[in-house]
């Protein structure tokens, strides 16, 4: 039997990925002005309508990219295997702390983007955490 811990991690992460995919693809400027404000969101743009064109090209595929995360993330949570569960969020905690680590290491270079790391990496660090407290809370049920 699987744990109810698993599939409210699993429908919160659904929902802020499948909320924020959305928002990346049918409101791309309006999601990057409330992200890194109106300066920086510019800047971001591109100068030339070309520039312009394959930004929002790019972002829409990651936001529909994020969506499918989302909608994979729900389906996930219906499955009641414990091992299945742990291997998940398994990788879970690895898929964050390794984001984590890609923006300290390369998007700190990007000046534009520099400001907002420190809460980019807390946010991923926090994603990350809810899963190490499933895989704890799932061990210590297992063990007790």
């Amino acid at each position: 039997m699987g744990s109810s811990g698993f599939f409210l991690i699993c429908m919160l992460h659904s929902v802020i990925a499948l909320t924020c995919g959305a928002l990346m693809m049918f409101y791309t400027n309006e999601a990057t002005v409330f992200g890194h404000g109106i300066e920086i969101a510019t800047k971001l743009k591109g100068s030339t309508p070309h520039d312009q064109l394959l930004v929002q090209t790019s972002d829409s595929f990651s936001g529909l990219l994020l969506f499918a995360i989302g909608f994979l993330l729900f389906m996930v949570a219906f499955v009641k295997d414990r091992e299945f569960q742990s291997f998940f969020a398994k990788g879970c905690v690895l898929l964050h702390i390794s984001m984590a680590f890609w923006r300290i290491y390369f998007e700190r270079k990007l000046e534009d983007l520099a400001r907002d790391l420190p809460r980019l990496v807390v946010g991923d660090i926090a994603l990350a955490l809810s899963w190490v407290f499933f895989l704890i809370y799932s061990w210590r049920e297992k063990y007790d």
